[in-house]
């Protein structure tokens, strides 16, 4: 018993001493959606930051899937030790969730928050092919024509659908989703007035509404975006009360050590503060957002909270 215990605490020690060190070679990141995709733009762009700070490579590895539950699951199957993290969008820890029949992890139980990285909105957009100009012309032409109108989504538990599923909701309106594979072919369709409607995320659909391809209406957030101030946001453009933000952040295996886990939150913090980054994130739409990993841990319940109940609303599944 006595040398258990003695190989046991040596075990410990050495975890420890290890954790202190860390990191002392590449490590994974996770990001459960494909290149190019704007989860994929925000990971690389901390990747490289954390990088330059820590001397080690942060590698990013693309794993889309299973309604982003592919690479979420590869990081929850992952060692405990640091050495693979996730990259965490709203749709992967608070969306899919509510929706997947057969989850194969809880999130709750088996990952552990690291740092939210970044707080972005959506951008409800009209085709120019349609003469809404409004949200307000939308909501009404919508009650007198119901199921006339189309709303294209980057994909079945998105969060440009189930946002639009809460707008419809809030605003007792029928209008019709249509899930694309992918926001580009949807924002396609949308140029072309194959759909009338769409929320998609702002880094994505953002230049084809300063170009003219398509019209914004209004933006999903709380406050008005930096990257298109003339905007209104939805609850201020008739929807009272509507709020729809996108985030993300860094996630773990439920199990790694304390220490790594404040080593890699004020590492984070620290490239969320350099100028560069912040330029970058800016040019995309992204506003980076400093704090812990219990901040980030509340942040994942209450949305988890939230979108649990439109879902339930809509019907909505995955299976």
């Amino acid at each position: 018993m006595v040398a258990s215990l003695v190989v046991c605490g040596a075990g410990v020690t050495a975890s420890h001493a290890n954790a202190q060190n860390y990191p002392v070679r590449p490590i994974r990141l996770i990001v459960p959606q494909a290149p190019g995709s704007a989860s994929d733009t925000v990971s690389r762009i901390i990747a490289a930051e954390l990088t330059r700070q820590m001397g080690q490579q942060i590698v990013v590895d693309n794993r889309p899937g299973g309604a982003l539950t592919i690479g979420i699951e590869m990081v929850v199957k992952a060692a405990p030790d640091g050495y693979t993290i996730g990259f965490g969008p709203v749709g992967a820890l608070a969306i899919s969730p509510n929706m997947v029949r057969k989850l194969p992890y809880r999130v709750e139980k088996d990952l552990q928050a690291i740092a939210q990285l970044a707080a972005n909105q959506m951008l409800l957009a009209a085709s120019p092919a349609v003469p809404l100009k409004t949200v307000r012309e939308v909501v009404a032409y919508a009650k007198q024509h119901p199921g006339k109108l189309l709303n294209a989504s980057s994909g079945n538990g998105t969060p440009g659908h189930v946002g639009f599923e809460l707008f419809k909701f809030m605003t007792g309106t029928q209008i019709v989703h249509v899930p694309y594979k992918g926001g580009a072919a949807g924002i396609a369709d949308l140029i072309s007035g194959q759909v009338q409607l769409m929320l998609e995320s702002q880094n994505s659909i953002t230049p084809h509404a300063k170009a003219g391809r398509v019209r914004g209406l209004a933006v999903s957030g709380a406050k008005r975006s930096s990257a298109l101030p003339d905007l209104p946001t939805i609850a201020e453009a008739g929807v009272p009360g509507y709020e729809a933000s996108t985030w993300n952040g860094i996630v773990a295996p439920a199990g790694v050590p304390r220490t790594v886990v404040t080593k890699l939150n004020a590492e984070i913090n620290k490239a969320l503060a350099a100028p560069t980054l912040r330029q970058r994130f800016a040019a995309i739409g992204a506003e980076p957002t400093i704090g812990s990993p219990e901040q980030f841990g509340d942040l994942i319940r209450r949305e988890n909270a939230k979108w649990a109940e439109v879902v339930k609303r809509s019907g909505a599944k995955i299976d």
